[in-house]
């Protein structure tokens, strides 16, 4: 299938570029699968399409400050840019760098502070992938950290101004350290570990998620840690030459006994956000004929196109995804079973998003497809 087959157009004054004052007054595209229709409603509405019993499943990472600013070590002082992408150790991460070509193994950068001054901390080179990514490892200007120290990188960038929330390059602003750390974060964030934040997510509030508790509806969370993958394009013609990025998730054990009694109770499972749905969906098991979940710590690679058989999410919240994406691939099959009717119902819900003004991508509004 061509990756062309999956774009449309979009005017740029629909990009979201800040978020709503209140995180559930975004908009809401309900849509029913049977009919093929949709309907607008606020988010905060989301409720009333929610019943007793149901099982809402919400992907609790938290993005962390991993734009980095820094200058070449010994290097006349050349500016550096890194992107923290994924985490192989507590002071050793994979990483983009820029310029890459600057900065050879063995290079040194001196990472500086928000506020522009030196940090006292160094991030040494000490390997290149196939990928162009540079492993880095982080130590103490003084002398490099031992591991014997546990010193984490996540809780220097908790502990010193050192990094900037990572916004998706279609925000097309400065980067603004009152409002996006807080805003660009989801109320119940937990785990560290994102470099974008699972966007379905900032919809809600605690008083939202307070309600729908009251009705009935179970709420579990699992882990996906978001990549930087999430914003690379599709770059092949065909849809199935392109190589999904890996991310790391974990299913605790009172999650996986909640999915697997939702699943035995033929309860619905409605995903938030398109990370966990890709949880669940990697993750589940079949023993004796029955779908079951186990706790573990894994990391998927699940490319999800039309046609796809879904097995466990019955319900999806998510936003409005970029054309020729992995998400709007995703939706597409969620939408509709078939090839060419989860494509089309797709462009016709975008349409008509688009038509009604709706905001778009990450700080944008929402949908929910049941």
């Amino acid at each position: 299938m061509r990756t062309e087959t999956f774009d449309y157009r979009l005017p740029n004054e629909l990009i979201a570029q800040h978020p709503k004052r209140e995180r559930d007054e975004s908009r809401l595209m309900v849509i029913d699968r049977k009919k093929g229709e949709a309907e607008d409603k606020k988010f905060r509405e989301v409720i009333e399409y929610l019943n007793p019993g149901d099982i809402i499943v919400l992907n609790n990472s938290k993005v962390i400050p991993a734009r980095l600013r820094g200058e070449k070590a010994g290097g006349g002082g050349a500016k550096i840019e890194i992107l923290l992408i994924e985490e192989k150790d507590p002071s050793t991460w994979w990483s983009m760098i820029r310029p890459g070509k600057r900065c050879p193994i063995g290079v040194e950068i001196q990472i500086i502070t928000t506020h522009g001054t030196h940090s006292g901390i160094v991030g040494k080179v000490v390997d290149k992938n196939a990928e162009g990514h540079a492993l880095l490892k982080f130590y103490n200007s003084g002398g490099e950290v031992k591991n014997s120290e546990k010193v984490n990188l996540l809780d220097i960038l908790e502990a010193k101004p050192i990094g900037e929330t990572p916004l998706p390059p279609y925000i097309d602003r400065e980067w603004d350290p009152k409002e996006d750390p807080k805003v660009y974060q989801t109320v119940y964030a937990k785990r560290r570990g994102s470099v974008a934040a699972p966007t379905a997510g900032l919809h809600w509030t605690s008083e939202l998620l307070e309600k729908i508790k009251r009705k009935g509806v179970e709420i579990v969370y699992v882990t996906l840690h978001v990549g930087a993958g999430t914003f690379a394009p599709v770059k092949t013609a065909s849809i199935e030459e392109h190589i999904i990025h890996k991310e790391t998730y974990e299913i605790t054990e009172s999650a996986a006994l909640a999915l697997t009694k939702a699943l035995n109770s033929k309860k619905r499972i409605i995903a938030v956000g398109t990370t966990s749905l890709r949880v669940l969906e990697s993750a589940v098991k079949k023993e004796d004929h029955h779908l079951m979940f186990c706790p573990e710590r894994s990391s998927t690679q699940l490319y999800v196109y039309p046609p796809y058989n879904f097995q466990v999410v019955s319900g999806l919240i998510t936003n409005f995804h970029l054309p020729q994406s992995t998400l709007l691939m995703l939706v597409s099959a969620f939408i509709s079973p078939g090839e060419k009717s989860g494509i089309n119902k797709m462009k016709k819900h975008y349409q008509e998003a688009i038509d009604k003004k709706y905001h778009f991508f990450s700080y944008g509004d929402a949908m929910i497809i049941i």
